[in-house]
């Protein structure tokens, strides 16, 4: 069975979604079997692997709140699969109160392909309502890209409320897969001190690997192709295939 990861951070540009398409690209590479589950609204994860959100015929939102048939969604790209998600699920958080098992309908979805692939990555919204309830219900476990600033910590021990709210009523199984540093500058005391505050708390369930500061990794989505492919030898590539192979370390060992 394939493992289901949840992207989750209810704060903005902390890089879930830079995460989720360019671990996976790099996990392609591989030759892990990967599926990208973009359940954000702005579809930005969608864009980052060169779909327009717009041309999309189903979406996630139509498997979630319209029960449509799960193989009509699915994208093959140069890299990895994809359920892309446009601004129609903007509404979906109205529309899943009303329908029964509200927040396991993504699970539904996923769990008819899990064994088709060796991962299925879900980028969540920035926020804490019911689509990111929906993929902490669907998901084995969580991994939470933190940006390095001051504010950092104080948003994750939300996030870290909510799942336990989830593992007390929801889905009990799920865990934490591990807290990813990002936008990383060693020039700065900041990134340094947060750093070291997040191992404190967070231990082993940190990743070795710091994803930097880098601009490359900022153009990247709007050339429509994950970094690997967009420029490969830049300092975020590096960042995300050593973060595959520790990834890999992990889950494989």
């Amino acid at each position: 069975m394939g493992k289901i990861i949840a992207f989750a951070n209810q704060k903005g540009g902390v890089g879930k979604t830079t995460t989720a398409v360019n671990l996976a690209a790099s996990l392609a590479e591989q030759g892990k079997k990967v599926l990208v589950c973009d359940f954000d609204p702005q579809g930005n994860a969608t864009s980052g692997f060169g779909i327009d959100p717009r041309s999309l015929k189903t979406s996630v939102y139509e498997l979630t709140v319209c029960d449509a048939p799960v193989e009509e969604a699915i994208i093959k790209t140069k890299w990895v699969d994809v359920i892309g998600a446009n601004v129609n699920l903007a509404g979906a958080e109205i529309d899943l109160i009303e329908l029964d098992r509200r927040e396991y309908r993504l699970k539904m979805v996923l769990d008819q392909i899990r064994d088709d692939y060796d991962y299925i990555f879900i980028d969540c919204p920035p926020s804490l309502g019911l689509l990111t309830l929906n993929s902490l219900c669907a998901a084995d476990s969580f991994l939470v890209p933190l940006q390095c600033e001051y504010y950092a910590l104080e948003g994750l021990t939300q996030l870290m409320t909510t799942v336990r709210a989830v593992q007390r009523g929801l889905n009990q199984g799920i865990k934490m897969e591990g807290v990813l540093l990002t936008m990383f500058d060693g020039r700065t005391n900041l990134s340094i001190q947060v750093v070291e505050e997040v191992k404190r708390h967070f231990g082993k369930k940190v990743f070795a690997t710091v994803v930097p500061r880098n601009v490359r990794l900022s153009e990247a989505p709007s050339h429509g192709e994950p970094i690997t492919a967009y420029d490969r030898y830049c300092r975020g590539a590096e960042a995300y295939m050593a973060l595959a192979q520790e990834f890999l370390r992990r889950n494989e060992a």
